[in-house]
């Protein structure tokens, strides 16, 4: 008799999870809630699919040692091949972010759309699931077309809360809750930050590579090197996204929060020293042209207190001190983020240590299985969360299809 398997959520992970089920015999059903598969793909990298990082290390992720154990199943180098099966080669682009050749997210999905299709899996569309039973060696699946199925074992790839637009919307949690999973606070990550600054509109739009740190109080929390953009709320690029997790955790326990931001990563003090001498005949704010995009040199001469018609030489040392001071260490209080709406991930999710490391099973209910982001993990920006989906979804898929 073939083992009935089926797959809630057909996103990333819930994809791979079935193809990989259905190599090995099994009968794999999906049920889609929306119209198509992998919506959420479709919004990634700019709607190119950074589908992988060829940098990727278990320390891009908030719990290291769990992921190691998956990617040791299903590695970066078992990715790259799987999708070139697939027809799927990758363009390796700047920090090892992989897209596909043909720089177009639809590539992915329809490559693996094209894979289900081959192995015949089922896919119900427009099936929300409402409730799963467990009764005594099966799952009852109930959905709103008021249909009952009986399965085997179900895989839940339900996603989190980020882009709710795509389909999701953290349904995987409740279902876990109901076998007695407990889930972790959940919030946005990978996400925009707001920031408590006066001069939001008229720094709106500079953009800079630099080193931004992440403060709690003045204690100094983390630390990026990446693109920074100005916005009119606050900040955003590559930079602010993997520090949003920490801020998010951080203000979820009521901390105050703060992000530093050098505006000059290629001057030490002397440096800036040495500039400010040689332009000393001019006000602070002309010797301050070249140094800083011209968007920035208003702001930070309020921030330092200081009159921009100056002569640099007449300006005591204690505000030259305070002006340089203020150029390296740009800060500012963090008030929130933004939404899921605009988050690319979501940041915890069903507790780890309730989940068989090696096989993604449930250690409550057997059967029962768990991949991609409804779990509570989550990795820097940059392809880190697709190849989690990718590897915990065939893992999840392989060790489900196994026969009891």
């Amino acid at each position: 008799m073939s083992n009935r398997i089926v797959v809630i959520g057909g996103g990333a992970s819930g994809m791979v999870a079935a193809i990989a089920a259905s190599q090995r015999g099994s009968r794999v059903t999906i049920f889609e809630k929306n119209q198509r598969l992998g919506k959420k793909i479709l919004a990634t990298g700019n709607g190119r699919c950074n589908y992988t990082n060829v940098t990727m290390t278990k320390n891009c992720y908030n719990h290291p040692f769990f992921v190691e154990s998956i990617f040791d199943q299903f590695s970066l180098d078992q990715t790259l091949e799987f999708f070139k099966d697939l027809g799927i080669y990758p363009r390796v682009e700047k920090e090892g972010k992989a897209y596909p050749t043909s720089l177009q997210a639809r590539s992915i999905t329809e490559a693996l759309e094209r894979e289900i299709h081959r192995l015949k899996i089922q896919v119900l569309y427009g099936q929300t699931v409402e409730e799963i039973e467990f009764k005594g060696d099966s799952f009852v699946v109930k959905t709103n077309q008021r249909q009952t199925n009986v399965f085997d074992k179900v895989i839940i790839a339900t996603g989190g809360l980020a882009l709710p637009k795509s389909g999701s919307d953290g349904s995987g949690y409740g279902f876990a809750e109901a076998f007695g999973h407990e889930v972790t606070p959940v919030f946005p990550a990978l996400v925009k930050l707001n920031l408590d600054c006066p001069y939001l509109k008229e720094t709106d739009g500079v953009k800079m590579e630099t080193t931004v740190r992440l403060y709690q109080e003045n204690k100094l929390v983390l630390e990026k090197t990446n693109d920074v953009l100005f916005t009119k709320y606050g900040v955003s690029g590559p930079t602010i996204l993997d520090l949003s997790r920490k801020a998010n955790e951080l203000l979820l326990k009521q901390k105050r929060v703060f992000v530093s931001i050098n505006l000059v990563p290629d001057y030490d003090k002397e440096l800036l020293i040495e500039r400010f001498m040689r332009l000393k005949q001019l006000s602070v704010y002309e010797s301050m042209k070249g140094l800083l995009h011209q968007k920035l040199i208003h702001p930070v001469l309020k921030e330092a207190k200081i009159n921009d018609q100056t002569i640099v030489e007449k300006l005591p040392i204690n505000e030259l001190e305070r002006l340089i001071s203020v150029l390296s260490d740009y800060r500012f209080e963090v008030l929130s983020s933004k939404d899921f709406d605009e988050a690319q991930v979501t940041a915890g999710g069903i507790k780890v240590n309730q989940v068989d490391q090696v096989t993604l099973e449930s250690n409550l209910i057997p059967g029962l299985y768990f991949c991609g982001e409804v779990l509570d993990i989550d990795g820097l920006c940059g392809g880190y969360n697709l190849q989690w989906a990718w590897s915990s979804g065939f893992v999840a898929g392989r060790f489900a299809s196994k026969m009891n």
